[in-house]
């Protein structure tokens, strides 16, 4: 196919037509909040509220700790051999740390609502900050007070990832009513544009709605359109009528599934085209299930290369999240041993059987181990599977049904808040398991794997994980697979610590608990 260029004859005979296909895809009302206003409204609006609460957030925790350190006697506020005057500190405090906010680019319209990236950026901001206060403290001899920055940086740092988490919560509910979208132009072949656009059409809490696709060699034919989510995206041209596109329908974006097309001159082009339109441009990557900490840009002869570092396996097994793994699991068996103690109780009067449950499973490199849970179900239930098996509701080896006869009164109850899995802490313990992993599989549907899903077993299983907090039982047997093997190859300490949080309200919705 041709470079970037002008608009071929066949494209422009038929784009009012494949126009008003692609407006009638978008219900008025969401036609309104996405198409007729520009991204950079609703952003702008959305960054302005973000700058309000950083700011309330740090000025709050700055106070506080100012209370809480000297109190409200002015005198008392004047401390040290440099005599310094607290209230000052903190007005300039206030200044340095929605500075570094700010050159840390923690409110930057690409990654705010995104979650780790933007969580990342806030700690990063705060925390060099805090750091670079330590240093000139020390290279000038200011003695600022211990306990002041020991309640500040906390207090702060909990506030503004608070005031973030809570404002993405709403955006996203905002997005699953259809407003807040930045709509999107595909560009590229049949096959890549339709797997881009599938992608942002599934993943709704994005906030990105396609309105229409390009596709090289378009000019040959008229009236094609893509079905996405049980709806009808129009082709409104090829490559060549990329900007044209842009300005019949409104998008905010043009998403560029694969560059074959277009190549190096005609991505310049068309990048310098979008720029007099004022719509962002994105490229897929081309790499498929890699987490963006293991990918970097590299200039190379006047390329940017894009550089991908291997999977991290063995750091999922490293002394760092082994000691995680054991203080995690030491600390929750000590606060939880009362709930624990009557869950015990509840168990053994409620049915006839033991109180705990254990199940081989395979671990670490294929071995077995015996994974401890609470019973949920009666003592013969293992005889009476093989009576229900054509009942069988579970994804792919699985054997899972929504109202099992099989569990217990307690049982239902234990599965519905996920209580029965806490015994595993003592797999975890043990070093049998990880508070965060893969799911933890059965010897018979190990066997069934081949090829890559092998990599499963490279890392210790998790009592919670990706697949934990994206569904559980409602998700595919594929899904499932994909969210471990994900896991497993972009493992960091962050995603574990985000993974224990999601858990907690993946637990209480109950979200494919059964």
């Amino acid at each position: 196919m041709g470079g970037y260029g002008g608009k071929s004859a066949t494209g422009a005979s038929c784009m009012a037509e494949q126009i008003t296909l692609a407006r009638n895809s978008i219900d008025v009302e969401s036609a309104a909040d996405s198409v007729g206003v520009k991204r950079a409204s609703w952003a702008t609006a959305y960054l302005r509220r973000l700058t309000t609460t950083d700011t309330i957030a740090v000025v709050g925790s700055l106070s506080v700790a100012q209370i809480i350190r000297f109190g409200t006697d002015r005198a008392h506020m004047l401390s040290g051999a440099t005599n310094l005057n607290y209230t000052a500190v903190s007005a300039l405090l206030m200044v340095a740390w929605l500075s570094s906010l700010a050159m840390f680019r923690s409110r930057d319209p690409r990654v705010v609502g995104g979650g780790a990236d933007e969580y990342r950026r806030v700690a990063h901001a705060s925390m060099g900050l805090f750091g670079l206060v330590a240093i000139v403290a020390f290279l000038f001899k200011i003695e600022l007070a211990r306990g002041y920055l020991a309640v500040a940086l906390p207090l702060g740092l909990f506030t503004l990832v608070l005031g973030r988490w809570s404002w993405r919560r709403w955006l996203m509910h905002q997005r699953r009513q259809g407003r807040m979208i930045t709509t999107v132009i595909v560009v590229g072949s049949h096959r890549a544009a339709a797997t881009m656009a599938n992608s942002f059409e599934h993943a709704v809490h994005a906030g990105y709605r396609v309105v229409g696709v390009c596709i090289p060699g378009w000019g040959r034919g008229k009236g094609k359109s893509l079905t996405l989510q049980g709806h009808t995206v129009p082709v409104l041209g090829d490559e060549t009528a990329v900007v044209d596109a842009v300005r019949a329908s409104g998008a905010d974006m043009v998403a560029v599934s694969n560059t074959e097309y277009l190549g190096a001159e005609g991505m310049r082009a068309l990048a310098w085209d979008l720029e007099a339109v004022d719509v962002d441009m994105v490229v897929s990557a081309g790499v498929a299930e890699v987490a963006g900490p293991r990918l970097h840009m590299q200039p190379v002869a006047g390329l940017p290369l894009l550089h991908v570092e291997k999977p991290r396996y063995r750091g999922a097994n490293e002394l760092g999240k082994n000691l995680v793994d054991f203080v995690g699991a030491a600390v929750g068996l000590a606060v939880l041993s009362p709930l624990l103690l009557l869950v015990a109780l509840a168990v053994k009067v409620d049915s006839r059987g033991p109180v705990f449950y254990r199940a081989e499973r395979i671990g670490l490199n294929g071995k077995p181990f015996p994974m401890m849970k609470f019973r949920s179900m009666v003592v013969d239930a293992h005889q009476q599977r093989t009576v229900l098996r054509g009942v069988n509701e579970g994804a792919g080896p699985l054997f899972k049904m929504r109202n099992d006869p099989r569990v217990t009164r307690v049982g239902w109850w234990l599965r519905r808040m996920s209580i029965d899995e806490l015994p595993q802490l003592f797999n975890v313990l043990a070093g049998q398991m990880s508070i965060v992993g893969p799911r933890p599989p059965l010897r018979a549907e190990v066997r069934t794997y081949t090829g890559d899903v092998h990599r499963r077993l490279l890392v210790k299983p998790g009592i919670t994980g990706l697949w934990q907090v994206s569904g559980r039982s409602n998700l595919s047997w594929e899904q499932s697979v994909r969210l471990d093997l994900y896991y497993v190859e972009n493992w960091s300490m962050i995603q574990d610590l985000i993974i224990i949080w999601r858990t907690v309200g993946a637990v209480l919705k109950g979200r494919g608990a059964y």
